[in-house]
């Protein structure tokens, strides 16, 4: 299917605060009443905006999903950027700590929104924004581990990047569409830290 897109961008403070209702709206009636109830009727309805005003911005419900991954997104990508400018002179557990807990807290809200998002994503495009999200972590962590030779046991700075980002990302979706509980609890996180210290070479290790 061709990929959903937004109309047009939202320039003005009224117009920013039209699509903002839209898409909470949107998320609220996903989240309680499911896909299939998401109509750009209802979604107007509960914003309290006119159809007509949502059609400006959004051609359809997929589109309005399509934001919602974006938005998403978005979040998740500041999140990790300020965890690590943070961190980075730390010790490589709090720095890991720090960009764990950072990718976990931000899915403690709205779990089940999460959960609608992850299943999804592919049918509405919402994959390339998580991808450059993706990419952006595996950039981040091979400067890192670069900048940590006598701490970081890593013959190739990116290949272990690429796993170490993959593999939390993984658990950290996972735990989304099947174990929500676990995102509430510092135990997940610390299996984690443990999980990617251990894999890269705790500090002070040859």
């Amino acid at each position: 299917m061709k990929t959903p897109q937004i109309r047009k961008t939202p320039r003005q403070s009224r117009a920013k605060e039209t699509v903002e209702a839209i898409l909470t709206a949107a998320a609220h009636i996903l989240t309680s009443e499911g896909f299939e109830a998401l109509t750009t009727n209802r979604v107007a309805a509960v914003a309290g905006a006119s159809v007509g005003s949502l059609y400006q911005y959004f051609p359809n419900k997929e589109a309005l999903v399509r934001a919602l991954c974006e938005r998403h997104t978005q979040g998740v990508r500041d999140r990790i950027r300020a965890r690590f400018a943070e961190a980075w002179e730390r010790p490589v557990d709090e720095v890991a700590r720090a960009v764990i807990q950072g990718m976990v807290e931000i899915r403690r809200h709205q779990p089940k929104l999460h959960q609608e998002l992850l299943r999804l994503a592919p049918a509405v495009g919402g994959l390339k924004e998580l991808h450059a999200v993706e990419h952006e972590v595996e950039a981040l962590l091979t400067r890192f581990i670069e900048s940590r030779p006598k701490e970081i046991a890593a013959s190739d700075a990116a290949q272990a990047a690429f796993i170490v980002c993959h593999a939390v990302q993984a658990c950290v979706h996972g735990a989304v569409l099947e174990k929500p509980e676990w995102l509430k609890q510092d135990a997940f996180v610390e299996e984690l830290v443990e999980m990617v210290v251990g894999y890269l070479g705790r500090p002070g290790s040859p």
